[in-house]
């Protein structure tokens, strides 16, 4: 089969709208969470998220885009644009029919269900817009990004919940790997920072109440963990057949490696007690790949800082490594900008390939009394340089969905 690499990166997420200034802050373990803004919580129990504040879509996105996509789509369009600079792609005189995209998002547009509702409500079923379905839609991302760009080739979107992101980017770097595409934008974008969004999770218990302590509440296998903590944004990264990257002179970041998807089997929001389906998913991303398991330094993990999903994860890691798991450095990229729900693993796809590319290993904050059923190294409150050839990134989504993204460095062959 074809190689694969990263050649462009873009996201969007509470510590930064773009991928140098949210790698800065990811490495100096910074939190992105804070109070809610976006609508009056005063009635809500959780009033904290990883919010994307003061986002101004006109500054990227002319103003008749803007206005016709939901804040999801906005995302994901700006992260697109900045994945597709960074790479140097030239597009006007590339063959468009070669390439694709494919973004996942759990939810798509929440914003404007809601916006929509309260005018069918208020108003009646002749002030709904002609737009709402378009808007909606959660395959409308990808929809818009390849009509932004005039891309012509392999166009879909993946809806798996906290995995759909991995499982695009993965998709996406089969078909490239079978010949069905040079290249791919895929990634994931979420914006479910809503009163419904917020409330239903709620409703739930599925997130932190740690109000009067925002950037302390995401804490990954930390013994006092009590739910995971709502975030929004996007990554995009630019998927690129090896030999193309080359001949255009590409800026390379890493090669893609492995895939692996699997199934729980368990339950629609609990994870599966023992890990079996993440283990699984993690197996065939490694033997997918062709590396040994001592060749994987560093795991990006689903790590959201739910009681269940922790252990879970931590026993699915042991299941897979054995006596190598107390060696591999495990990050929760979550512990700072919280959990993007369908778009979470595209930024820490990113995060991932930047600690190979960087030999920097992201902290996993606020890890202050680790649970003792959590004992691997999860690289708490501070980065750790170290040589990353090889890591790993999960994501693992409510239906029991799972997904394992392997990475490694491009050594010029």
């Amino acid at each position: 089969m074809r190689r694969v690499v990263i050649t462009g990166v873009g996201v969007v997420t509470s510590l930064g709208l773009n991928a140098p200034l949210f790698w800065e802050n990811i490495v100096k373990g910074r939190s992105g969470i804070g109070l809610i803004e976006a609508f009056d919580s005063t009635e809500y129990p959780v009033k904290i998220a990883g919010e994307i504040k003061n986002f101004d879509p006109g500054v990227f996105l002319n103003k008749r885009i803007a206005q016709r996509v939901d804040r999801f789509c906005q995302f994901g369009l700006v992260a697109s644009i900045e994945a597709v600079k960074d790479s140097g792609i030239d597009l006007h005189k590339d063959d468009v029919n070669r390439i694709g995209v494919m973004v996942g998002s759990g939810i798509g547009g929440l914003t404007e269900i809601e916006i929509q509702h309260t005018r069918l409500v208020e108003k009646g079923p002749s002030k709904i817009s002609p737009f709402m379905i378009p808007k909606l839609m959660v395959n409308a991302a990808s929809g818009q990004i390849s009509i932004y760009f005039g891309l012509r080739g392999p166009n879909s979107s993946v809806a798996t919940a906290c995995a759909s992101a991995s499982n695009a980017i993965g998709h996406a770097f089969d078909l490239i790997r079978r010949g069905a595409a040079d290249a791919m934008l895929s990634g994931g974008t979420e914006a479910a920072i809503t009163p419904l969004g917020v409330g239903g999770f709620i409703a739930m218990n599925a997130l932190s109440r740690r109000n009067d302590e925002p950037t302390k509440a995401s804490r990954p296998f930390d013994l006092k963990r009590d739910g995971f903590v709502l975030g929004e944004g996007a990554g995009i990264v630019i998927l690129e057949e090896l030999e193309r990257a080359k001949k255009r002179g590409a800026n390379i970041y890493a090669e893609m490696a492995g895939y692996g998807m699997s199934g729980d089997g368990y339950h629609i929001a609990a994870p599966e007690p023992c890990g079996v389906g993440a283990a699984l998913a993690m197996k065939q991303a490694i033997e997918d790949s062709g590396l040994d398991i001592s060749e994987i330094r560093h795991i990006n993990a689903h790590g959201t800082g739910t009681p269940l999903g922790d252990v879970a994860e931590t026993l699915a890691i042991k299941a897979v490594f054995g006596a190598h798991a107390k060696t591999v450095l495990v990050s929760s990229t979550k512990s700072m900008i919280g959990h993007l729900l369908g778009a979470s693993g595209g930024p820490e796809l990113i995060a991932t390939i930047m600690a190979i590319r960087e030999n920097i290993v992201p902290p996993t904050i606020n890890l202050e009394e680790p649970d003792p059923k959590c004992d691997l190294d999860y690289v708490p409150n501070t980065a750790r340089e170290a040589q990353v050839n090889a890591a790993l990134s999960n994501s693992f989504g409510f239906g029991g969905h799972n997904a394992s993204l392997v990475a490694k460095k491009y050594r010029g062959d």
